[in-house]
């Protein structure tokens, strides 16, 4: 019987049931993916009180992103406006004006919620 995960005992045995299922070659519509779907769901929950994944710094995320998208601190002083204020702002002597978060969501996708915290 599947039930809540309350401790790190149930959620190693949920974590050994889940690998055992996908060790299986089952089918989209069995009990055995059912069991699956509802085991990984218990999990994520758990993980997600027990084991919260802190957001990242904004301007490491704007650092990363970049990197990802093989950009140059030229082509984020475009996005930015000046080059001045990118170097201040990737410094950190600066901060993001709102008009800067809505350019930085909407052309590197970065979630707004990330880049209005503090820093």
């Amino acid at each position: 019987m599947i039930g809540p995960i309350k401790n790190n005992e149930q959620y190693e045995e949920a974590l050994a049931n889940i690998y055992t299922l996908m060790q299986m070659d089952i089918s989209a519509d069995s009990k055995e993916s059912d069991e699956l779907e509802v085991l990984a769901i218990l999990v994520k929950d758990y993980e997600h009180v027990h084991f919260p994944i802190p957001k990242p710094n904004p301007l490491e995320a704007i650092k990363f992103r970049m990197e990802q998208m093989k950009m140059s601190e030229k082509d984020l002083s475009e996005i930015l406006g000046y080059r001045s204020r990118k170097s201040e702002i990737l410094s950190g002597k600066r901060k993001l004006s709102l008009a800067m978060i809505r350019k930085l969501n909407e052309i590197l996708h970065i979630p707004a919620d990330i880049l209005i915290q503090a820093y």
